[in-house]
């Protein structure tokens, strides 16, 4: 794993301080632990910090660690382990591009040289805000490769033409909508199923009707 760190000091922001709405989270994560085992929310915490702010600075880890009676040390390790902590500010649009095996395989290496071409390089913010990107390790949709999250969402069977797309409304703020490219059903093949058609074979409409014995009687 390469060396994580945190943003610059002139990147990092003064203070940090919870929404209302994200204190009412924090509450709800800390009173699942019992008294002095407060501290095992830290993970929970620093994701709220994330969505909150986009990323995590430096007075964010502060916060959480006062708390949750942690050494800061300990919540420093903890944020640069983990990789879907954003460490530096990022695109309100952020992309994480799988580069893993499967997604290579099919395609995904193109998908990396639109983000560069249009974006730039990783975790480059465009000047308008609005976009940003990274290469990620296996997101775990094999089938549907190649994947792109986006928004903690997947968009699936992506091919450069269908990546541009999602870019460019992107790049317009436009909301867009997790899906396949390619209208596949979940992880059914690519053009539909191609077993298990006929719906008598699993709706029950087929099966044998049994009487079920001491059975309570009606009324």
């Amino acid at each position: 794993m390469s060396v994580r760190r945190l943003a610059p000091d002139n990147i990092q922001p003064a203070s940090f301080e919870w929404s209302k709405a994200s204190l009412e989270k924090v509450a709800f994560w800390l009173a699942k632990y019992p008294e002095g085992r407060q501290r095992s929310a830290v993970i929970p915490l620093l994701w709220l910090a994330q969505k909150q702010e986009r990323w995590v600075s430096r007075p964010a880890l502060e916060k959480i660690a006062e708390q949750l009676s942690m050494p800061y040390m300990r919540v420093y390790e903890v944020v640069t382990f983990y990789t879907m902590f954003h460490l530096a500010p990022v695109g309100k649009h952020h992309l994480q591009v799988c580069g893993t095996t499967p997604c290579m395989l099919r395609g995904s290496g193109e998908l990396i040289k639109i983000c560069k071409n249009r974006i730039g390089e990783h975790h480059h913010v465009t000047e308008d805000g609005l976009l940003s990107w990274e290469e990620m390790e296996c997101l775990g949709a094999c089938t549907n490769a190649p994947v792109v999250m986006i928004h903690d969402y997947y968009h699936e069977d992506l091919d450069p033409a269908s990546f541009e797309k999602l870019i460019d409304d992107l790049a317009a703020d436009k909301e867009v909508v997790p899906a396949s490219a390619i209208g596949r059903q979940k992880s059914a093949p690519i053009g539909g199923p191609t077993t298990l058609q006929d719906a008598k074979l699993y709706d029950g409409s087929l099966a044998k009707k049994i009487k079920i014995p001491n059975l309570p009687a009606k009324g």
